[in-house]
């Protein structure tokens, strides 16, 4: 089960594994882009391609699906990144159970956003921990662990792409291991855990009163969806692709443009500045911040915020 790319690792190791994948049960098709095409997940075409059937229920409170789950009868479920809790007749369906692929090293950030959270926190590392569901919120016990750097300046795509690998090897074990009945189950440790929220729209909007580093993870951790951004003294939104901390700490009030210079728009923070490199101006496509200064009326000494 899973919509987003990170899901189609683990579909791919299992194909490629031979396993005998008999269904793939996904997100209906959402809508996409500029013009709102409806788009299926990844999953769906990859399974589609290979003669996997595939199931897009809109719910599974309702008990209709138990129908379907009978008549694929799985040995074991395997959830990544689906996006919707399973109730007690998905979970108690399968021989082998309910595995989970999440994206961090369990208990730190359970939840919705994990990789998006750790790097927003400047951790250094993260992981892939595949865990026996329960029903409460990645709560299960945990079975295997494969540990991913996250260097300083990695955005989001960057680190879904290695955890995605990673992840993908992680479950390929973790299957041998069910196969064997050699796997270990070890229960979390609850006063450890952490919590990665849901990324909402106010997660996105920049605060340059906090440290040019803490700036700098937020706009990586979002970037390359759905962009962290901010304002120009005009109103307009400016949205940020990529940045770096800049050497030097002007004295100016946080948000001040106190640089146009080397390809960059340097931005005075609470502490440090800011080099913002890559941009998306309102209206605009993504471009380079040279770019962007060659264009726009912005000077030394106007406020972003």
């Amino acid at each position: 089960m899973g919509t987003p790319d990170f899901a189609l690792y683990s579909l791919r190791a299992m194909v490629e594994a031979g396993e005998d994948v008999v269904a793939v049960v996904t997100q209906p098709d959402q809508p996409k882009g500029r013009g709102y095409v409806l788009t299926p997940p990844p999953v769906k075409v990859y399974a589609a391609d290979r003669g996997i059937p595939v199931y897009q229920p809109a719910t599974l409170k309702d008990g209709a699906f138990a129908q379907t789950l009978a008549s694929i009868d799985p040995d074991l479920i395997v959830v990544t990144a689906y996006g919707k809790i399973l109730p007690a007749y998905v979970l108690d369906y399968p021989r082998y159970g309910c595995v989970n692929v999440h994206a961090s090293l369990l208990p730190l950030y359970r939840g919705a956003a994990p990789m998006q959270r750790a790097i927003m926190d400047g951790q250094p590392q993260t992981g892939v921990t595949t865990m026996m569901m329960d029903a409460g919120l990645d709560t299960g016990d945990i079975l295997l662990q494969g540990v991913v750097p996250i260097a300083p300046n990695d955005n989001l795509e960057d680190v879904h792409d290695r955890m995605g690998e990673v992840g993908a090897s992680v479950l390929s074990e973790t299957i041998r291991a069910i196969r064997a009945g050699t796997l270990v189950r070890i229960p979390q440790d609850g006063t450890m855990a952490t919590y990665a929220a849901k990324i909402e729209k106010g997660d996105c909007l920049l605060d340059f009163s906090q440290p040019a580093s803490a700036v700098h993870n937020r706009i990586r951790a979002l970037s390359p969806v759905p962009l962290a951004f901010t304002r120009l003294p005009d109103g307009k939104l400016l949205k940020i692709v990529r940045s770096e901390v800049a050497s030097s700490a002007p004295s100016a009030p946080a948000g001040t443009v106190t640089s146009l210079s080397d390809g960059a728009v340097t931005v005075a923070c609470g502490s440090g500045s800011l080099r913002l490199l890559e941009l998306v101006p309102e209206g605009k496509s993504r471009m380079t911040a040279a770019a962007f200064i060659n264009g726009r009326k912005l000077k030394p000494g106007d406020r972003l915020g």
